[in-house]
């Protein structure tokens, strides 16, 4: 053919000449590529399953989980060149108020952020949701052994009752062990003459963070990073009601039921719940 105009050999054969540059660059994909093409349509799913949460760890993990055998590596390189990527966490802000002449318990905790047995050592806090009718507020309570959350309450106040509410809710829905550890910071809402008294009404030691340090009380602060990072700040919510209905979707559908921990070996939290029991 190289002695020969290509126009010529288009008539002669009886081909146009765009059909005939349109099967040249119509080349069969490699088996690699063929491969890769496969493993990112299982990547999207993956990735779309989280949520749009998932980095490539954790759409590693949960192909793993599905028997996709692939390094971790591979799956990075394809997000990145399919945009796929896991949603950025910003950065934290304190609300507790500890300024208050309340009694405050001794850290007992001590930053010890795993517990042997379900049930033994729960991280109480507080964070804050926008909403077009005005700030909503989140009350939640973590198991330290599981990162499961145990109980949690919304309102659109701060007062003592919000956390009385979460933890009731966690105590008709656990089983306390004989020695259960309650850890939370010095805000006054923890530190009041009732929460106090309903805690010892239980039997529930008391152990509080050190004055102004956010790091005492890590794992719940890191929930609620999550919880804003993945969920929260990407609604509009109109209100309580539609705050609340959101909070449950992501607590009890999704973190506590489906989302994989890297700190529980990529499990999740009800797969160790159960495991445990």
């Amino acid at each position: 053919m190289a002695n020969y105009p290509i126009t010529l050999m288009c008539r002669v054969l009886g081909v146009s000449r765009s059909g005939w540059y349109a099967s040249r660059a119509r080349v069969r994909p490699t088996e690699r590529e063929s491969s890769n093409a496969e493993l990112l349509t299982k990547v999207r799913e993956v990735h779309a399953g989280s949520r749009g949460t998932y980095g490539s760890p954790r759409v590693h993990a949960q192909l793993v989980r599905d028997g996709v055998q692939v390094g971790e590596d591979r799956v990075a390189r394809l997000m990145r060149a399919d945009g796929l990527a896991g949603r950025v966490r910003r950065r934290f802000k304190v609300t507790t108020d500890s300024r208050h002449d309340r009694p405050v318990a001794p850290n007992t905790l001590n930053r010890e952020f795993t517990a042997d047995s379900v049930d033994s050592a729960w991280c109480a806090d507080i964070t804050y949701i926008p909403t077009a009718a005005g700030w909503v507020y989140l009350a939640a309570i973590i198991d330290l052994s599981t990162r499961m959350i145990v109980g949690w309450s919304m309102a659109n106040h701060m007062r003592t009752e919000l956390v009385e509410s979460a933890l009731l809710n966690a105590l008709t829905a656990r089983a306390p062990a004989s020695r259960l550890v309650h850890h939370s910071d010095r805000g006054t809402q923890y530190a009041s003459t009732s929460y106090r008294a309903l805690l010892e009404q239980h039997d529930i030691e008391c152990s509080m963070s050190r004055a102004g340090n956010c790091w005492d009380n890590a794992v719940i602060e890191s929930f609620f990073g999550s919880f804003k990072q993945e969920w929260a700040h990407h609604h509009r919510w109109t209100g309580l009601a539609d705050a609340r209905a959101g909070t449950h979707d992501y607590i009890e559908v999704f973190y506590n039921r489906t989302r994989l921990h890297s700190s529980l070996g990529y499990k999740t939290p009800a797969e160790v719940d159960q495991a445990a029991a």
